[in-house]
């Protein structure tokens, strides 16, 4: 019976070890996310209002000036920014996003992909491993943003985007990243990034009226690239956050399984234990009496 008490014993201390790593990284996510939702919360507005902006110019343009970032054409090559995390232990988080990704694919881009017109454009190492070992056509240049996320970074990656655009080397780009909402909460989405998308206009709805100055032509080609770079850096921030906070929340549903398990286990070891000394006990009851007898 003591090797039954023995290995219970062990079992409780690497449940305790295991439950304060998994405290420890609750913590050490929770004052990451203080840091990343800030960040988003004050870029969320800004980039909203440039991305109206951006659609409500190029709605309204007249066809006097060549928008080459909102040029519509057939689809023959696709790319895909896949926004993940670089590591794991944050639940389903990565596994979805992955996950929506090809069901884009599938569903959108079948016959590009038959023909290999789909390339991946992955932020982030668990997307770059995983589409790279599944093989995918991958763009490897941009996969490691998150070790140091800036917005020149980021506009680098927008850059490349933007010139394989223009250059008709790739005639879609859609993004897919996970929307922060808070700590508990994410929303897998997916945008077209380019071309870029015009408003649909109700019905009775006048045109925008907009004094260029400097001229329309030169102040869209400075503006374009710049808000499309501000809308690729707002989708790293909301994922880096809900990174964080989806890590957090599944450490804390972790340390919470591991008190459950902890308390079922010192049940087993207490019924051991007992058992343990009934045990003994009728040993030495048995040997008393067989002493008097």
């Amino acid at each position: 019976m003591s090797g039954a008490l023995k290995e219970v014993r062990n079992r409780i201390k690497s449940v305790q070890s295991t439950q304060q790593i998994t405290k420890a990284m609750k913590m050490v996510s929770a004052a990451k996310l203080r840091r990343a939702q800030d960040a988003i919360t004050q870029m969320r507005p800004y980039a909203r209002k440039l991305s109206e902006v951006l659609s409500n110019i190029v709605s309204n343009n007249e066809g006097n000036v060549n928008l080459a970032l909102a040029t519509e054409r057939p689809i023959q090559q696709v790319m895909i920014i896949v926004v993940t995390s670089d590591r794991g232990l944050c639940g389903g988080y990565n596994s979805n996003l992955i996950k929506l990704a090809k069901q884009v694919i599938h569903e959108k881009y079948p016959s590009q992909l038959a023909k290999g017109g789909v390339q991946i454009l992955p932020i982030g190492k668990k997307g770059y491993e995983h589409f790279t070992k599944n093989g995918f056509r991958v763009v490897d240049k941009y996969w490691d943003i998150f070790n140091s996320l800036s917005f020149e970074n980021v506009q680098a990656a927008s850059k490349y985007i933007m010139d394989a655009f223009s250059s008709k080397e790739i005639d879609a780009v859609e993004l897919i990243y996970s929307e922060f909402k808070n700590a508990g909460t994410q929303r897998f989405t997916t945008e077209q990034f380019l071309p870029v998308q015009k408003v649909e206009k109700k019905a009775g709805q006048n045109n925008a009226d907009f004094i260029f100055e400097p001229g329309k032509d030169v102040l869209i080609a400075e503006l374009m690239p710049k808000i499309l770079n501000t809308q690729l850096f707002k989708a790293t921030l909301d994922a880096n956050a809900s990174e964080h906070g989806a890590r957090m929340t599944a450490m804390d549903k972790a340390s919470d399984n591991a008190n459950e398990l902890l308390k079922s286990l010192k049940i087993s070891y207490n019924r051991a234990r007992q058992a343990a000394i009934t045990t003994e006990l009728t040993e030495i009851v048995s040997g008393a009496a067989a002493l008097q007898g």
